[in-house]
């Protein structure tokens, strides 16, 4: 016969060691869920896909259903460990926006690739947490670990699990570490205490809506990413839409913007930041005319590592070009001419666009 009353201490003692082994292995911030689904969540995730919000995040539709909760995934899953890893960088994230001849890459890019660090911590905190419950004699544990490639809704069960809440630009924002948060999730078998859900604490402020260039927000917590920057850099393939171009400036890879305003932001430090995830050097500010120069295997070669590597050249150099455009810098025309021949119409196409602009 199960002695529930020692299960449960034994549970209780065991979720307070996997809070502070949790932090030992480098995450921020750490809370606890249960893994129900909630109609409410999976109704605006329908509700955002049917108006077609998505864009061309075909794998975002395409597992809906699954997406939409925990146990919609895996029914026997009793509770979720959300975990939050600090990027925060050290200075001004719009620090770039004048210096035309400059490009501008994403804080959370500038590094090694988030996937890597932040599922290679969860495998730890796992394996440990497995091997901690069997001493406990809490049993055979299952569990599965997520870090942003599965279908997986990290940033509303990160608020449900008490480590922030959804701002009105729809990403996660913590009192403690501001906007600059990598989430991973871990689904247990485990019953674990839940945390209380964050109260939202974005009040009158609307500084996220009026910083974006592109106006992606029809509203506040909603996001049309087709008009998105990071979403126009990296998801979407093809020509970039004429009507974006001027405003993505010289954003080659994401879109800080609505993160970077965030009052929050203020009670954020570098000093928080997981060591694996410090900038490269050569990627905080790079020269656009050195990365129009990229071929394949030079693009492969700088952003070994890197998450910009998933988004190839072609695409990469595309971005760049709008960039060109955008610069006014006369030094960039004979770089941007020489791409109207490239054998790659996204490119060829983007660097006469970009022609015409100089």
């Amino acid at each position: 016969m199960v002695n529930r009353a020692l299960d449960a201490a034994a549970i209780a003692t065991l979720q307070h060691a996997l809070r502070e082994k949790a932090r030992e292995l480098g995450f921020a911030s750490i809370g606890f869920a249960p893994a129900a689904d909630d109609p409410v969540r999976a109704r605006h995730l329908h509700e955002w896909l049917d108006e077609g919000l998505h864009g061309q995040m075909g794998w975002m539709a395409d597992r809906a259903e699954v997406r939409q909760g925990p146990r919609s995934m895996w029914p026997e899953a009793q509770s979720v460990i959300a975990l939050g890893m600090s990027y925060a960088p050290e200075g001004d994230p719009l620090a770039l926006e004048d210096a035309p001849e400059k490009a501008r890459i994403s804080v959370y890019a500038q590094g090694r690739d988030y996937h890597d660090v932040v599922k290679k911590a969860l495998k730890r905190l796992a394996r440990w947490l497995v091997t901690e419950a069997g001493k406990a004699g809490l049993g055979e544990v299952a569990l599965k670990v997520f870090v942003d490639t599965a279908p997986v809704m990290e940033k509303p069960l990160g608020a449900a699990a008490g480590i922030g809440w959804q701002g009105k630009h729809t990403n996660l924002v913590s009192r403690e570490y501001g906007s600059w948060l990598f989430l991973g999730a871990i689904y247990t078998t485990l019953e674990f205490a839940p945390d209380e859900a964050h109260p939202d604490r974005c009040g009158s402020c609307n500084s996220c809506q009026v910083a974006c260039p592109t106006d992606a927000f029809p509203e506040p917590y909603r996001l049309d990413a087709r008009r998105c920057i990071s979403y126009l850099t990296i998801e979407h393939t093809g020509p970039i839409p004429h009507e974006f171009r001027e405003a993505m400036g010289n954003r080659i890879y994401g879109c800080d913007d609505c993160l970077a305003v965030c009052p929050w932001n203020s009670f954020a430090s570098a000093a928080q930041r997981n060591k694996a995830l410090a900038p490269r050097e050569e990627l905080r500010a790079p020269d656009l005319a050195a990365l129009l120069a990229l071929d394949d295997a030079g693009f492969r070669a700088l952003f070994s590592g890197s998450p910009i590597k998933r988004i190839g050249r072609n695409r990469f150099v595309r971005n760049c070009l709008i960039a060109a455009g955008n610069s006014g810098a006369p030094e960039l025309r004979e770089p941007v001419e020489r791409l109207t021949l490239d054998e790659e119409p996204v490119v060829s196409e983007a660097a006469s666009w970009a022609l015409g602009r100089l």
